[in-house]
């Protein structure tokens, strides 16, 4: 039967400003301003809405950098729900208080990215952010009595975000990977090693050039700091956290496996190609591809946000008088963007990332779909409120874990923990704003629910469904 069609909403930038400021228009031809070509954004939008091949080959590039798959903005799969029926919340507008203090965040974690996450309580820098944002009229991220804290600071919003260690568990044990082991050490980048503050190097990075060289540090880190972070969901491949935080999950024993499992008391049978390691490995992977179906369809046909990198722009050009953009005045009188201009003699926002964001839209963030959807999956077949043994925490200069004592941590925390730090570490970077991972995850969980719902549908064993918390704290039954 076929369903009737969404009316899929956006924040209306797209025709409140004509000269495209408020839209993504990366890799495009852009002027002085980094205002965007409109005849090639006219064009852009053209093949969007024709889908046809013949008006992709005719978008006007700026410069070498291909836009980023937008013909999957089309594809669908043949199972879990129809990614184009699936709705998403209205972000944030271009002018609005929402806006600014999601901005106003983007610039402080950028100027905190060295800042060791031990020392967020006692670093002036962080201790700086937490006021300010808290100050902020329209800001939406955790809050305790109303304010914005040093331990609340670039955290998630999920149950268990706020217990223990700003990093997941599942981003600092060691991972069961076959017959040997994986560490988790990575490598990152050199400290200070921020790009795109000077305004030649912006302008021809929106226009699609290419970057400069990124500058690594020689040695391995446990993640012990925003840039740290941001280097991880630079370079991991798809979906890379669930499968990781899968192989450690499986480590954990009959213990740490859901109570609805057929199998868990079975006297003849044990779980293997359904509810056993086979079946939640290839669930996990499988669900993330789908996520970013639905993802690229609210990315490139719906909403068209443009990235934090591009705002910048707006700002840096509004504050030194060569434009006169409706930006909130909360941002502009910030202490934060002049903390900015003290440090790199630029408005831009400090990208973690030489090439700064990949070519497609902001809104809902792939990396958070993935996530989202991993984690359900997840939750769906592990037992949430099993303590994880043995947690570790980092020392300050990444070298080594120390052993983690405080409030006893579970896999439901440690899981949307580590969906948070995936979807914001993305933020951390300077590549998306908090709304894009936030939302994100919810878009990624409601592709994963669908999917179980229809996977359930096709087992023998007497089951009696998936039980899993939402990242909004509430349970649900798939039965």
């Amino acid at each position: 039967m076929e369903a009737p069609l969404l009316d899929h909403q956006c924040n209306g930038d797209e025709y409140l400003f004509p000269n495209k400021i408020g839209n993504f228009s990366k890799g495009l031809p852009h002027n002085s301003l980094g205002e965007v070509d409109i005849n090639s954004y006219n064009i852009f939008i053209k093949a969007m809405n024709s889908g046809k091949l013949s008006d992709y080959n005719s978008i006007p590039m700026g410069g070498v950098v291909k836009l980023a798959n937008p013909q999957a903005a089309y594809v669908f799969d043949l199972f879990g729900a129809d990614c184009h029926k699936m709705s998403l919340a209205v972000p944030p507008a271009f002018n609005s208080a929402w806006a600014a203090g999601e901005m106003a965040e983007i610039y402080w974690q950028a100027l905190t990215r060295d800042v060791p996450l031990s020392e967020y309580n006692t670093n002036p820098l962080t201790i700086a952010a937490a006021t300010e944002i808290s100050g902020l009229s329209d800001f939406r991220g955790p809050k305790v009595s109303g304010a914005v804290t040093t331990e609340t600071l670039f955290r998630g919003d999920t149950p268990g975000d706020l217990v223990g260690p700003y990093i997941s568990q599942f981003l600092w044990m060691d991972i069961p990977f076959g017959a040997g082991t994986i560490t988790q050490q990575y490598r990152t980048t050199a400290a200070r090693s921020d790009h795109m503050t000077s305004y030649d190097e912006w302008l021809n990075i929106q226009n699609g050039e290419l970057p400069v060289a990124q500058k690594l540090d020689p040695k391995s880190y446990y993640i012990r700091n925003g840039r740290d972070l941001s280097e991880y969901v630079h370079q991991d491949f798809t979906y890379q956290a669930p499968l990781s935080a899968c192989l450690i999950l499986l480590g954990f024993g009959k213990g740490a496996i859901d109570q609805s499992n057929p199998y868990l008391n079975s006297t003849t049978e044990g779980g293997f190609v359904t509810f056993g390691a086979a079946h939640i490995l290839d669930l996990v992977t499988k669900v993330t591809r789908v996520a970013l179906e639905a993802a690229w369809f609210q990315k490139f046909l719906i909403h068209r946000r443009l990235r934090p990198e591009e705002f910048g722009g707006r700002v840096h050009n509004h504050l030194i008088g060569k434009a006169c953009y409706p930006i909130h005045k909360e941002l502009l009188d910030s202490q934060v963007v002049y903390k900015v201009f003290n440090e790199f003699g630029t408005y831009l926002l400090p990208m973690a990332y030489p090439e700064g964001c990949p070519t497609h839209p902001a809104y809902p963030a792939g990396h958070a779909c993935i996530a989202g959807a991993g984690v359900t999956v997840l939750k769906a077949f592990f037992n949430e409120s099993f303590v994880i043994p043995n947690p570790v925490a980092v020392i300050s200069d990444g070298s080594s874990l120390t052993p983690y004592v405080g409030t006893p941590l579970t896999i439901g925390g440690e899981l949307n923990k580590l969906a948070s730090n995936i979807a914001l570490g993305r933020d951390t970077a300077g590549v998306h704003w908090r709304s894009d991972g936030i939302e994100g995850l919810k878009l990624g969980e409601a592709v994963a629910i669908e999917i179980l719902r229809d996977y359930r549908k096709t087992y023998n064993e007497s089951f009696s469904g998936f039980s899993l918390t939402k990242f909004d704290g509430t349970t649900i039954n798939i039965k």
